[in-house]
């Protein structure tokens, strides 16, 4: 039995560097930043990963939100090839917008052992993340992890009343 265990291993990193398996985060884990500007990374979005495999993340500062996004490296490259895909990279204006697009993009890779990441100092500074304000919350958001201030993500939580109308505005 040992034996088609480490042959189903086998199987699923092969998939995953092969295939690039979408993986799914779920849940909140709450961190803290550390003198150096550290963060651990929560274990259980760690054990998505193929055992052995190399994580490779993109962080990026959300658009609209207080938060940064990471993404793993696949999921990046889906995401910012269908925003690529709508533009004509001749016209301007669409040059301009992609250059912004991509600007503070940070790679990430969890440091092995700990499993501590660093983001770049200016992008948790645009979040409100700092030595002052130590702790944070990643915040699995299915094909992506937010990332926040533990403040900041208590301010954004809707009454039950306020999501309910939300859902029924949205999906109704």
């Amino acid at each position: 039995m040992e034996k088609f265990g480490k042959l189903w291993k086998d199987l699923l990193n092969f998939a995953h560097q092969v295939i690039g398996i979408m993986i799914r985060f779920i849940g909140e884990y709450t961190s803290r930043l550390d003198d150096k500007g550290r963060l651990v990374f929560p274990a259980s979005f760690r054990a998505l990963f193929p055992e052995g495999c190399k994580i490779c993340l993109v962080a990026k500062k959300d658009l609209y939100a207080c938060c940064i996004e990471i993404f793993t490296q696949e999921q990046w490259e889906e995401e910012s090839g269908r925003v690529k895909q709508r533009l004509n990279l001749y016209n301007k204006e669409h040059a301009a917008f992609w250059r912004e697009y991509m600007r503070g993009r940070a790679i990430v890779e969890p440091s092995s052992g700990l499993s501590r990441i660093s983001l770049p100092a200016e992008m948790l500074r645009q979040v409100g993340i700092d030595q002052s304000s130590k702790e944070v919350v990643f915040v699995g958001s299915d094909h992506k992890i937010e990332l926040w201030s533990k403040e900041k993500y208590s301010l954004t939580a809707l009454s039950e009343e306020a999501y309910e109308a939300l859902a029924e505005k949205i999906l109704a």
